[in-house]
């Protein structure tokens, strides 16, 4: 039995015990439904071999291949990740269209008893409705944005507003990167899979309440944030928050701890600024890397690149700016305080 659904919200809350995702190991790693397992009824090399047969000997013998694999590989879900599943377990499976993947494994499934469902039209119906929202539809959310200099802390300001109640989107965690030279924090996902991830956030969230999210170029790292929510964010009011140069240097030095502890990953990091600063400045900078001089290091970094890329940036918009908070030091209590009146300023927003 195949199940439709018309958004994405339906999809996420439709109340499944576990989403499968049948696919190879590479179409689920590109992108699939969030919280979704990978199950794979024919891994990589599998589905080459099946698509060689059906295109280059016949479809029959293809078929008949897949099937004894599909079998075997089934088996080894159901007496491994499946074992313990209980009678009434209810699976939502889905393969690329919904098609012989998902629909073989499901009978499978339900022959033992377990309420299993496929979703209509599989992953490519889920990437139609994320597209839709993402690309298609104008966007319902309210969007306040974070602003300020390189070193203001916007991104833990983001996470201190969220746990004192405000919603807030945070687009360099669903990119793993913190959107420099300086910021991929593990691997980044496929552009395909951080829509799908900002799709889901987005659909969490209420409409009828603003939404932080942190001010940040149209590219962060290797993906792009969709137009229409590029331009939501382009239009939107903004906070702007403020620190000396020293206290951000200070700050950015211990934010910036797994790099300092890696000096050649971060001078190869520096290496990418010849470019635009030359080579003997990027050479005094790889000298305060080698020396430890880390805070030395981000002041000038933001002194002679940073800021004043911000600043030209900045000269080409003229920002709605609802409120401008000094974090003075950038100690956890002015953090505190600001996150605080920043939660007050939204709320405000909100009647």
């Amino acid at each position: 039995m195949s199940i439709f659904f018309s958004s994405v919200s339906d999809v996420l809350n439709a109340g499944f015990d576990t989403i499968i995702d049948v696919r190879a190991p590479s179409e689920f790693a590109e992108d699939h439904i969030p919280g979704a397992i990978n199950l794979p009824v024919l891994d990589d090399a599998e589905r080459a071999r099946v698509g060689t047969i059906y295109t280059q000997q016949s479809p029959f013998l293809a078929r008949k291949l897949g099937a004894a694999l599909v079998a075997r590989n089934a088996a080894s879900h159901i007496e491994g990740p499946l074992a313990e599943k209980e009678g009434g377990w209810r699976p939502l499976v889905y393969c690329w269209r919904g098609g012989q993947r998902s629909n073989s494994f499901a009978i499978i499934l339900r022959q033992i008893g377990w309420r299993v469902e496929v979703l209509d039209g599989g992953y490519k119906s889920w990437r139609r409705l994320v597209i839709g929202m993402l690309h298609d539809q104008a966007l319902p959310h309210r969007l306040v944005l974070i602003d300020g200099n390189t070193g203001t802390a916007k991104t833990d300001l983001l996470h201190r507003v969220r746990l004192l109640g405000a919603q807030v989107l945070d687009l360099e965690g669903l990119a793993q990167h913190r959107g420099s030279i300086f910021g991929p924090m593990g691997e980044q996902p496929a552009q395909k899979g951080f829509e799908s991830r900002l799709a889901e956030v987005l659909s969490r969230l209420d409409p009828a309440r603003p939404v932080l999210v942190e001010a940040e170029s149209s590219r962060i790292g290797e993906v792009t944030i969709p137009a229409r929510l590029w331009r939501a964010m382009c239009s939107a009011p903004r906070i702007d928050v403020t620190a000396g140069l020293p206290s951000r240097a200070r700050y950015l030095a211990e934010a910036y701890a797994d790099l300092t502890e890696d000096v050649p990953t971060m001078q190869a990091r520096l290496d990418q600024l010849i470019p635009l600063q030359g080579h003997a400045r990027v050479k005094t900078w790889r000298e305060m890397a080698e020396q430890g001089a880390f805070a030395a290091l981000a002041e000038a970094l933001m002194g002679q690149h940073y800021d004043p890329r911000y600043e030209k940036s900045r000269a080409r918009h003229s920002p709605d700016v609802i409120a401008d908070f000094d974090l003075g030091d950038l100690s956890v209590g002015a953090r505190d305080e600001v996150a605080g009146r920043i939660v007050s300023l939204l709320n405000s927003c909100s009647n």
